[in-house]
């Protein structure tokens, strides 16, 4: 879009009034203009990447928005392709493009910015292709699925002075900014630990087989960058979370969020010095590779980032299933929602309440920073996105090096570490949570990873070479990474 384009929108004033418009088999309230439309050309155009059950999201906040308007839609799978641009065309007044193939999509010098929701494996290299192409974009959590991806979308982005937001829409929420504010001055003490809490019932996907891809979807532009190999699940969509090829777990799927707020409760702008972690998938056996019950340690100093994943039944932890408990020297802070949370004393009485979110605070905060052409206006900029989608795989790093170690010696392992009263403790509840389950902890295999110590700086392991191949992975051609010197 050029300049003259750019000041003649932002000098026009917002003609048409909205109504509600539901998109068909999506639910999603969208709105329509009924009056006057300006011109395509006065809008920012956008391409969304990705157009299931989050990408459906995306499209409902920029079909909310006056200044944009929706002009393809990039997904492999025909149907949802083919849906979303009817549904969008009716919505919008102008029916988008379907393109299955995103480095056809980027061709198109029309598009001002795009956003991502693809499967995890996709995110950091749509970005980075989207970005060499000189669009501006706004990816889901986790941006990476590998920590150095992560590094080099950050890279590319400064690179070519491109706008690039993540999906932790929870930095935009007025509640959790005031919340962090209140934290930052001192409200509960020093910082000791943040915990972040992610018990959100999962249950099995079906039996590991071989089962045929749907019909109408490009598989080979689905896997991408990840290894050829035939669909192991039953459910194509969306259970690709819990395979490592695809997905992260539910660190990468629900829990970046919550890391992502301890990180922020803590101030840090690095990733840990140390991380431990370790987990198993209870209670079940079916098609998925990653952990259901899992507990992640990083150590910054003399501060801990606690992280606790459980899929199965469980009850709250003082008040919280999917949240964030921080603990200082004069009281704790427990959000428990993406836009609520309270602030106690060190007796427990209630001292301070915050409340405010939605995802348009998120929508408008990249768009304002695009129009500007000021990344640091941004409040998830792509390289907070990638510290803390680093944590998550720092901790899924440790675990997959672990040695299988049942669950009546895992406290004497844990004993070793520095910290080890909290991770002792965290290890009991786990415990009791898995007796309650109907296992018996003292004798399931739990993936123990070793204490690792990182270089904060360089995001690299300092004293383990398998641990560094694994900041990575190999692409499979030709959905590559480029390297530092081709970004």
């Amino acid at each position: 879009m050029s300049e003259q384009t750019r000041r003649s929108f932002l000098q026009k004033s917002m003609m048409a009034t909205a109504s509600a418009y539901a998109l068909s088999q999506a639910g999603l309230a969208t709105s329509m203009a009924e009056g006057a439309q300006e011109s395509s050309g006065d809008k920012l155009r956008c391409a969304v990447i990705g157009a299931g059950g989050r990408g459906g999201s995306h499209i409902s906040g920029m079909l909310n928005r006056k200044d944009v308007v929706i002009t393809h839609i990039c997904d492999v799978d025909e149907k949802t392709g083919g849906r979303r641009c009817e549904d969008i065309g009716k919505a919008q007044g102008q029916k988008p493009s379907w393109v299955p193939d995103i480095r056809k999509l980027l061709d198109d010098k029309s598009i001002d910015f795009v956003t991502i929701a693809t499967p995890n494996h996709w995110h950091s290299l749509a970005a980075i292709y989207a970005v060499q192409a000189g669009k501006d974009v706004y990816v889901e959590k986790p941006v990476s699925h590998n920590v150095l991806e992560g590094r080099r979308l950050v890279q590319v982005a400064r690179k070519h002075n491109k706008i690039v937001q993540t999906g932790t829409q929870c930095r935009s929420n007025p509640g959790m900014r005031d919340a962090m504010a209140f934290i930052h001055g001192g409200g509960i003490g020093d910082v000791t630990i943040a915990r972040g809490l992610c018990y959100k019932r999962r249950k099995a996907i079906g039996a590991r087989g071989e089962y045929p891809v749907p019909a109408g979807i490009d598989y080979d532009l689905w896997l991408g960058p990840a290894p050829k190999k035939p669909l192991t699940r039953p459910n194509f969509h969306y259970d690709w979370h819990w395979q490592w090829d695809y997905g992260n777990g539910d660190l990468g799927n629900q829990g970046i969020h919550q890391m992502d707020l301890c990180r922020w409760a803590l101030n840090k702008n690095t990733i840990a010095d140390s991380v431990v972690s370790y987990g198993g998938r209870f209670g079940y056996e079916d098609a998925g590779e990653t952990a259901n019950t899992q507990i992640v340690q990083l150590g910054y100093g003399s501060q801990q980032l606690v992280f606790e994943v459980r899929g199965l039944e469980t009850k709250d932890y003082r008040g919280a299933n999917v949240g964030i408990i921080i603990e200082g020297t004069k009281g704790y802070l427990m959000m428990s929602s993406y836009d609520t949370g309270v602030a106690f004393d060190a007796d427990g009485k209630e001292i301070k309440k915050f409340k405010g979110g939605g995802d348009q605070h998120h929508y408008a905060n990249f768009l304002d920073a695009v129009r500007s052409r000021d990344y640091k206006k941004l409040n998830a900029d792509v390289e907070e996105g990638h510290l803390s989608s680093a944590l998550c795989h720092l901790g899924n790093i440790s675990m997959r090096m672990g040695k299988p170690i049942a669950g009546a010696d895992v406290p004497a392992v844990l004993k070793e570490h520095k910290g080890h009263e909290d991770m002792v403790a965290t290890f009991k509840r786990t415990a009791e949570h898995l007796t309650a389950n109907s296992t018996d902890p003292d004798t399931l295999m739990f993936a123990v990873g070793p204490m690792l110590k990182l270089d904060p700086k360089a995001e690299v392991f300092t004293a383990s070479a398998e641990a560094n191949t694994m900041l990575t992975r190999e692409y499979r051609a030709p959905y590559t990474l480029p390297s530092e010197s081709e970004v």
